[in-house]
């Protein structure tokens, strides 16, 4: 069964990792995805991105999802650039006249001082909390109008954690928190046009990178399983990027997301839910795993003694 086939996809951030295994996913349920990103066969990612010069590209993506059983478009875009934002969404109407599902998987600089805030530039914080949600919200508002126009459609944003408990550095808990609050706000005002806006959070992913990190490749990860720094990361309980595109195919397919606009979720929430399984054919469950292999990290309080809910209410 493929529950998307005639559906129109974007995957913003498409090329390697979470955006890849995304892609294909909703490739895999019939879907038509645009794969777009700044890493392309014909201009690479040439910028200070920590991704760039990475080998990966949108076509490759594309190719991915075509293989998967839908249509992958690759489309050469830097989100951050509004005029190339606008004209992949005109391009998504002339050419669908319909979008049905956006995913927001595009990152910013990475965290580079990760002390006191005190210690950090406000300017580069603020810059790097900038560089992190101008993508997502050009492309959110761009998207919107042709969901509206539809009465329908789903917006996901990737983000880290489940839940809304600190980041562990103020500017990279201020974007993560802001990429979670965009969702609910954009699913307040899209509520009214029939369209759905959610935030998920995946696991710990086997994406390229991190394997190339580690030493190992998809068939052979399980080798890692007992060094130490991925021992400490959960290793042993990750899952691949597909499970989270299971996860967002899955709501997309769900004829009654409305109900689920404005929440936050997990992939092993999801596949708790709705029964999918990781392309290996296993059900991952990181925050399972933590509590078992981790409980002095999952149990934790804040330094506070608060938590974020407890301190909004009294």
């Amino acid at each position: 069964m493929q529950p998307l086939q005639g559906k129109v996809a974007v995957v913003a951030g498409a090329a390697r990792g979470a955006g890849r295994g995304v892609a294909r996913m909703l490739g895999e349920a019939g879907a038509a995805v645009y794969c777009t990103g700044r890493s392309s066969r014909d201009r690479p990612n040439t910028s200070t991105h920590h991704y760039a010069g990475r080998p990966e590209t949108i076509e490759e993506t594309a190719e991915l999802v075509t293989a998967a059983g839908g249509e992958g478009i690759p489309v050469r875009v830097d989100h951050a650039v509004e005029t190339e934002v606008q004209a992949l969404f005109r391009r998504v109407k002339k050419e669908r006249k319909r979008l049905d599902v956006l995913v927001n998987v595009l990152t910013g600089r990475p965290v580079e001082r990760w002390g006191a805030f005190w210690k950090v530039p406000v300017d580069e914080g603020l810059e790097q909390v900038t560089g992190w949600l101008r993508p997502h919200l050009l492309t959110t508002r761009h998207a919107a109008p042709l969901m509206i126009a539809g009465k329908s459609g789903l917006i996901v944003e990737i983000v880290e954690q489940h839940q809304i408990g600190y980041h562990g550095q103020l500017y990279f808990d201020l974007f993560e928190i802001g990429l979670k609050r965009l969702a609910y706000a954009a699913a307040e005002e899209l509520a009214p046009h029939g369209a759905a806006a959610v935030a998920v959070t995946p696991g710990f992913m086997r994406t390229e990178a991190i394997m190339e990190k580690f030493g190992v490749r998809e068939e052979n990860w399980r080798d890692a399983v007992d060094d130490p720094e991925p021992k400490r990361y959960g290793w042993a309980g990750s899952e691949t990027p597909c499970f989270l595109g299971r996860a967002i195919a899955a709501l997309a397919a769900d004829p009654d997301v409305m109900r689920k606009s404005g929440g936050l979720y997990s992939s092993w929430g999801l596949s708790d839910e709705y029964g999918f399984a990781d392309v290996d054919g296993a059900r991952p469950h990181l925050w399972r795993y933590w509590e078992r292999e981790f409980p002095h990290l999952t149990a934790g309080k804040p330094a506070t003694g608060r938590s974020w809910e407890i301190a909004a209410a009294t």
